[in-house]
């Protein structure tokens, strides 16, 4: 994850850039502000922002391009919904890429395709996961926590891998090779690394702060 700026084509970098200002527009015109106009509520989106800004700071790679973190998509989407998840990861990739250019590590070329890939695409299947589920499976406590938060983490996470991938092969970066070989396996396991950490970090939410969680409707999920 994290793109460099000279690894892409210029572009590839900029031309992300106009989708990425049309989900932007789309996430301010839409996003639930009124929940933020309540302190306690801003205090545990903001206090979700730097908690990620550490964890996508904790990165392991060996290769430009080709480094591994956690990622938070799935629990930003089910405490926050999709368009403030959008915009609180897009602060967070902001975050890591100030920190980056300080240390003379990456700059902003890359950022569209960054917030693309890590902010976007995971947060959209996160909630398009979380709405399949609600609408197929039993409203049950479990299945919330197991199938949405548990099982969507880890397929969020293999399948923002699998585009980041492809993306790399695409741009001819990387040959497939590579990627399939020393690249593309160690998301399965980051996947259920993120699984366990999501569910457990989800649980605990919803039975101690389930006001953290606007995912979690009590009518659904705990009268049947």
């Amino acid at each position: 994850m994290n793109f460099p700026d000279a690894l892409f084509p210029q572009a590839w970098a900029l031309g992300a850039w106009f989708p990425l200002v049309v989900v932007w527009l789309w996430c301010i015109a839409t996003a639930p502000w009124r929940r933020l106009a309540d302190s306690g509520q801003l205090n545990v989106w903001l206090g979700t922002v730097v908690l990620l800004v550490l964890a996508w700071s904790m990165k392991a790679g060996v290769q430009p391009g080709l480094n591994l973190h956690l990622l938070g998509a799935t629990m930003f989407t089910l405490m926050f919904g999709r368009q403030l998840a959008i915009i609180g990861l897009s602060l967070v990739l902001a975050g890591v890429t100030l920190n980056g250019e300080l240390l003379g590590r990456a700059g902003w070329l890359a950022y569209g395709l960054n917030a693309l890939v890590l902010a976007v695409f995971p947060v959209l299947l996160a909630d398009a996961i979380r709405r399949g589920v609600r609408r197929w499976l039993p409203g049950n406590f479990f299945v919330f926590v197991f199938v949405t938060a548990f099982f969507g983490a880890a397929a969020t996470v293999m399948a923002t891998g699998l585009l980041a991938s492809a993306m790399l092969w695409l741009a001819a970066v990387y040959p497939a090779p590579t990627l399939l070989g020393d690249y593309l396996p160690y998301y399965f396991l980051l996947g259920f690394a993120e699984a366990w950490l999501n569910g457990a970090l989800i649980t605990l939410m919803v039975v101690y702060a389930p006001h953290w969680v606007g995912s979690f409707d009590d009518r659904h999920y705990l009268s049947h």
